[in-house]
């Protein structure tokens, strides 16, 4: 009898285990929580509504900013080959994570989306009032992002925004941004103080231009037929979910500082902070040809200004530029 009642209390134990990590399992997913994909995140925790709201239209148009996974079971990606900037930086383990810029055009669909970090408040102060798209930040975090001047548009306040696709969570959450996004922001949202147009003299030939973090990186080759820089990740060429070879036109290495956060990710992992303000070197990678040049952003309300050693600004090539963040030296 005795035997029975222990097994019958081994069974309740397990039922009432079970319905507690299945609510555990919704209510994440219902608040778009992201979950661990190893040693790179962090993102546990999903806003509250935002104070100050997810529409746009408060002020006009602003860019739209997705916060998008780069781990390899997130690839390929979805509407980044959409966007008119793609900035790519460092996070947790040495891995990288993408943040893309829409103003002159909106895919149907971004993907997969992800958490944000510290660091994004600062390069985002460029834009006015931008809508920022992401699936979650550390709980610590949050209050930043609230007080920042900026939109979020998460799960948790944009449902109807957002969609699971196939794969495995967290790395097949989705955006539509024209729900949050209703109209297209145009070219006046780009308050990035790049300039475009024809090449600056001189520049050396280069075929391909690789950048390296502890647990990833990015290689561009230059490809004459498309007069593009052709994208790879990790080794591997990046394309898009309809096979689509992901490409730029303009490529820049900026060298900024890397430091420590005051964040850590759930398994203790220190979040790396980019520092986007100030000044140093970069390269700049267009027509199959690379120039040395200095970057400068003042303040974290302007652009960041590209120019030659004698001051005269760097143009770009006209399309999608990939900036990626690299450690200075």
């Amino acid at each position: 009898m005795a035997t029975v009642r222990r097994r019958r209390g081994a069974r309740g134990r397990r039922a009432t285990t079970a319905a507690l990590l299945a609510a555990a399992v919704t209510a994440a997913v219902a608040a778009g929580c992201t979950a661990a994909d190893g040693p790179g995140d962090d993102g546990r925790g999903s806003p509250k509504e935002s104070k100050q709201g997810a529409s746009p239209s408060a002020t006009g148009p602003s860019a739209l900013v997705v916060k998008i996974d780069n781990a390899a079971v997130a690839r390929p990606h979805t509407g980044v080959d959409a966007a008119d900037v793609v900035y790519a930086e460092q996070v947790e383990g040495g891995l990288s994570r993408l943040m893309a810029v829409y103003a002159t055009r909106l895919p149907e669909t971004v993907g997969p989306v992800r958490s944000a970090r510290e660091s994004d408040l600062e390069l985002l102060r460029q834009f006015d009032r931008p809508t920022l798209a992401f699936s979650g930040a550390q709980k610590k975090l949050l209050p930043l992002i609230d007080k920042a001047p900026l939109r979020a548009a998460t799960p948790g306040n944009a449902a109807d925004a957002y969609f699971r696709g196939p794969g495995n969570a967290p790395h097949n959450l989705y955006l539509r941004p024209e729900r949050i996004v209703p109209k297209t922001p145009g070219e006046a949202a780009l308050t990035t103080g790049f300039h475009y147009g024809a090449a600056p003299a001189g520049g050396t030939a280069t075929n391909s231009r690789t950048v390296r973090y502890p647990g990833a990186r990015f290689t561009f080759t230059w490809s004459d037929s498309r007069d593009r820089w052709l994208v790879g990740m990790d080794g591997t060429p990046a394309t898009t979910a309809d096979g689509e070879r992901m490409t730029a036109p303009t490529v820049v290495v900026q060298y900024v500082k890397v430091r420590e956060s005051a964040f850590r990710d759930f398994l203790g992992h220190n979040t790396p902070y980019t520092e986007t303000v100030g000044s140093g070197t970069a390269q700049v990678l267009r027509d199959g040809r690379a120039w040395d040049v200095n970057w400068k952003r003042e303040k974290a309300t302007d652009g960041t200004a590209f120019t030659t050693g004698d001051g005269t600004p760097v143009n770009f090539a006209k399309g999608p530029v990939w900036v990626v963040f690299a450690k200075a030296p």
